[in-house]
């Protein structure tokens, strides 16, 4: 059985590579290479798989889950800008990609070993990612 709990973030990046010119980031990445950084309203989709506990009838209260990721995670990368502002992507470009990978990570951490997690992270409504540990 799976269980999902949704939160929305804003946070702005930049996509780039230090060790490109950049003529070579704007081929790359676009408009996402623009060095005054630019912004997104993330929505977070966390997944939860297990079995239903059989004396409350869920894999897991959902106000836990929403609290771990409020905690662990809204709260770190909300109004953030991820490559100033958050040392989880120093050195890594903070492509959608990479943040779903560096949330999942996160939760892994919070989340008892039992649950499976899967992290769907959408950056606009016509692109998003999913993410399950592999």
């Amino acid at each position: 059985m799976k269980v999902c709990r949704r939160e929305t973030f804003n946070s702005a990046h930049r996509l780039f590579r230090e060790d490109w010119s950049d003529k070579k980031n704007l081929e790359v990445f676009g408009k996402c290479s623009h060095p005054n950084f630019h912004g997104h309203n993330y929505a977070l989709e966390v997944w939860v798989d297990g079995e239903i506990d059989p004396e409350t009838g869920f894999v897991i209260d959902l106000k836990i889950l929403k609290h771990i990721i409020l905690d662990h995670v809204i709260e770190r990368f909300d109004h953030r800008n991820l490559n100033l502002d958050c040392p989880e992507f120093k050195g890594i470009n903070p492509t959608t990609e990479n943040i779903a990978r560096v949330i999942w990570n996160i939760l892994r951490e919070n989340l008892d070993s039992k649950f499976g997690i899967e992290v769907q992270l959408s950056e606009t409504e016509k692109n998003k990612v999913l993410y399950n540990g592999n």
